[in-house]
């Protein structure tokens, strides 16, 4: 049976249901426990399971017909997106300035991506209705650009810093950035910052 991280597969064999669906801190905080403890995970492993999370919000959205369930994981989707963007800029970013030559400049690349290609649609999206005709189409193109991103992330920049970092370093980073996620807030602005409203 292959590994899923933690998710597990739903009916359509093609959709994987995350681990978890984060209602609640005391979830998010159990998941954060049992994620951390038991098994010690690389930088590189930890975003790619961040963007694999994403991605089965993504897949149970543009695959459900039924818009309390779209509703339902949209919610889902948004939070998860928004605080893996925000946990990578507040903890990953810092690091690739630190760990590489060129680290200032993938940073500014990498934030003014976040900016146009992930907050301001994310923003557009999560207040949708899951009944707009434009839900779906909406999704679709903010995930096209989340591809490219999650691409270039796992493929150049986290894998450049995973190369410079110590095993101790990376895991380190890991868990600095599991933790930083549990903190943050659950909606992004339409500045791009992030806001506390649910």
């Amino acid at each position: 049976m292959a590994a899923t991280h933690g998710r597990k597969s739903t009916a359509d064999s093609n959709v994987s249901e995350p681990h978890v669906l984060r209602g609640n801190i005391s979830h998010q905080v159990q998941a954060f426990t049992d994620w951390s403890q038991a098994r010690r995970f690389r930088i590189l492993d930890t975003i790619k399971h961040d963007h694999s999370e994403i991605k089965s919000f993504y897949e149970l959205i543009v695959s459900s017909t039924d818009p309390e369930e779209q509703t339902k994981y949209q919610n889902q989707f948004t939070w998860e997106l928004a605080r893996h963007t925000v946990g990578e800029e507040l903890v990953v970013y810092p690091a690739l300035e630190k760990y590489l030559d060129d680290g200032k400049e993938l940073v500014r690349k990498d934030r003014a991506e976040h900016q146009t290609a992930v907050k301001e649609k994310l923003k557009t999206f999560q207040d949708m209705r899951s009944t707009d005709p434009r839900f779906i189409p909406t999704i679709q193109s903010l995930w096209d650009d989340l591809q490219e991103h999650i691409h270039h992330e796992e493929t150049e920049d986290i894998q450049l810093l995973e190369d410079a970092l110590s095993e101790q370093e990376s895991l380190e980073l890991s868990q600095s950035l599991n933790r930083t996620k549990l903190f943050v807030p659950s909606h992004c602005a339409s500045g791009g910052a992030v806001d506390a409203a649910v």
